[in-house]
């Protein structure tokens, strides 16, 4: 085990400081998200999806870093390698569980935006089934029984 020099811990600091910024950030992300999906202004979707996924690399970046600096000195990765590490460091101990509470939120709001999504797929569908219904254009279904809207393939029993 190789025990960092005031640098290395620094370094560290650093890393989870700016974990904490971006975790900060992408929460506020998925606020927004959810304002868009509850108010049903989907048309601005595309943009926040991409702005959501370009967050989400920086935060895996961040997380790669602390990870492969925190094992180079042989405590592991997780929680028990950052306490070990960090022990001496009670800014930086804070901020580490500052970012395990952050972590914790953006799942849960990360779950309910998805929740939201498929919300608004089962009405599109649903939506998209009475249009077909009255254009008169039956459902197809396939191998699992999930809907399809016709495409111009053959209905069942026409040669």
């Amino acid at each position: 085990m190789h025990t960092p020099n005031p640098q290395e811990l620094q370094r560290i600091a650093l890393l989870l400081e700016a974990e904490s910024s971006q975790f900060k950030k992408f929460l506020d992300l998925l606020e927004r998200e959810e304002a868009i999906l509850v108010s049903g202004d989907t048309d601005s979707m595309p943009s926040i999806t991409k702005e959501k996924n370009e967050r989400y690399r920086q935060l895996q970046h961040l997380h790669d870093d602390r990870s492969m600096l925190i094992a180079r000195f042989g405590h592991g990765k997780g929680d028990a390698a950052v306490r070990s590490l960090c022990a001496k460091l009670p800014k930086t101990l804070a901020r580490w569980d500052e970012i395990l509470i952050l972590a914790v939120r953006a799942q849960e709001r990360n779950h309910i935006n998805g929740q939201l999504i498929a919300r608004h797929m089962q009405h599109n569908q649903a939506a998209l089934s009475v249009l077909l219904s009255a254009a008169d254009h039956p459902q197809l279904y396939d191998a699992d029984g999930h809907s399809h809207p016709s495409g111009g393939g053959r209905m069942l029993g026409s040669a």
